[in-house]
């Protein structure tokens, strides 16, 4: 037999819903023997007073179906409840939050955090790397962002230099290329080639090694230069990442003085930061300040560096000279400042005085400063002038007043 002679399968039989005792228990009528399908429901009827109460709940779209229906009929007919809902429909927009299109600062970090938390890298980033690796992101994030024109808009580079402050005119191509260059100074100790190429600098200096760059191209340089820097941080962290973790990692000279390899990944990251900052103000973007993590390590690097810079400027006559004070020994306590950073980074610091092998001490504390984590970092990187530092002050007005130069004596070009 084929399916056209098979009789129709005979459907099970349903039980009616039965009626309430009240009715005899009796089963309900079908809708057929009612004469069809039931009737929709007939349309909620308010008056006027009872709509108009409605309409900041509608513009609210908390109405039940029915009141909507309801609501809406009368706004076709009603001129003055029309003008009131749309008013209402107004102020509702306002009280919504506008959404920003800029992505959050931090969703990179928490992106990479899940991930790897999920499934840990077969060659992890370096602890003391990972503030570059970040501070690079996030810059290439804001270049990736700004428009073809903005690469040309005017950037000031500041620094403090002997007694006081100075600045070089570029553009945001201008600054990428400064980047380049001295970042070139890590890589070259790592083995990897010199963005400089064949191109001679004066001095292995930061500022030699930008001049001569800008010196040696035909035009300014213009958002083509994000590629090489962007290849070049990129390099940094793989290199470090697969040769960084052992013992005989390289020192990176700056010229007159070199920094040991972790240190020198920090200032990289600081100085990457800074002038993220520089590029941001040119093109009115907003950028906040390294993750609190972060932000410590880059302070705890220029506290570690204040005698050093202090002892020089003794040297050549910029600071107060010890006249008349104890020398101290390598290793003994001396005269200490306490530097205390507050807010974000935040922490405490004993920055000898008299000696960069001191070591600082509280029972000899002369003079305490007390500093907000990002205007220290603005003070070191010369965007603060020494005298305008917001600083709560105690002590040996002539110590700080020593530090707070030496602080900005830190920053370079």
């Amino acid at each position: 037999m084929n399916d056209a002679d098979r009789p129709p399968p005979i459907p099970l039989p349903i039980p009616l819903p039965r009626a309430s005792v009240e009715d005899g228990g009796r089963p309900l009528p079908s809708p057929a023997e009612l004469g069809g399908a039931a009737p929709p429901p007939a349309p909620l009827v308010l008056e006027h007073h009872v709509l108009k109460s409605l309409l900041g709940a509608w513009a609210l779209a908390a109405c039940s179906p029915e009141e909507t229906e309801a609501v809406e009929e009368h706004l076709s007919d009603c001129g003055t409840c029309a003008d009131e809902a749309l008013r209402l429909r107004d102020a509702v927009g306002l009280l919504r939050r506008p959404e920003s299109l800029d992505l959050d600062p931090g969703l990179r970090t928490r992106v990479l955090g899940s991930c790897l938390g999920r499934r840990p890298p077969r060659i992890p980033v370096p602890e003391w790397a990972t503030p570059y690796d970040a501070e690079t992101a996030r810059l290439d994030a804001l270049l990736q962002d700004i428009g073809v024109a903005e690469w040309h808009a005017p950037v000031r580079l500041r620094w403090f230099e002997g007694a006081g402050a100075t600045s070089r005119r570029t553009t945001v191509a201008g600054v990428i290329a400064h980047l380049l260059t001295v970042d070139g100074l890590v890589a070259v100790a790592l083995g990897l080639d010199d963005p400089l190429g064949d191109v001679e600098a004066r001095e292995p200096t930061p500022a030699a090694r930008t001049e001569a760059y800008w010196r040696a191209s035909h035009f300014p340089p213009t958002r083509a230069v994000r590629v090489p820097w962007r290849e070049q941080s990129h390099d940094l962290v793989r290199t470090v990442s697969f040769t960084g973790g052992g013992t005989g990692r390289p020192a990176v000279p700056y010229g007159d003085f070199e920094l040991p390899l972790h240190d020198a990944m920090l200032d990289r990251a600081f100085e990457c930061w800074v002038h993220a900052e520089d590029i941001a103000d040119a093109v009115d973007y907003p950028y906040d300040p390294p993750s609190p993590r972060h932000l410590n390590r880059m302070i705890d690097l220029a506290a570690r560096m204040l005698p050093g810079v202090l002892a020089l400027r003794r040297r050549t006559g910029l600071a107060s000279p010890a006249l008349g004070r104890r020398l101290v020994p390598a290793g003994e306590p001396g005269r200490s400042l306490r530097l205390e950073i507050e807010g974000l980074g935040g922490g405490d610091w004993l920055i000898p005085l008299d000696s960069p092998a001191a070591i600082g001490s509280a029972d000899h504390e002369v003079a305490h400063v007390a500093l907000d984590g990002v205007e220290f970092c603005r003070l070191a990187a010369g965007h603060v002038s020494p005298t305008e530092a917001a600083a709560g002050q105690d002590g040996d007005r002539e110590a700080i007043r020593d530090v707070l130069f030496a602080a900005s004596s830190l920053s370079r070009m």
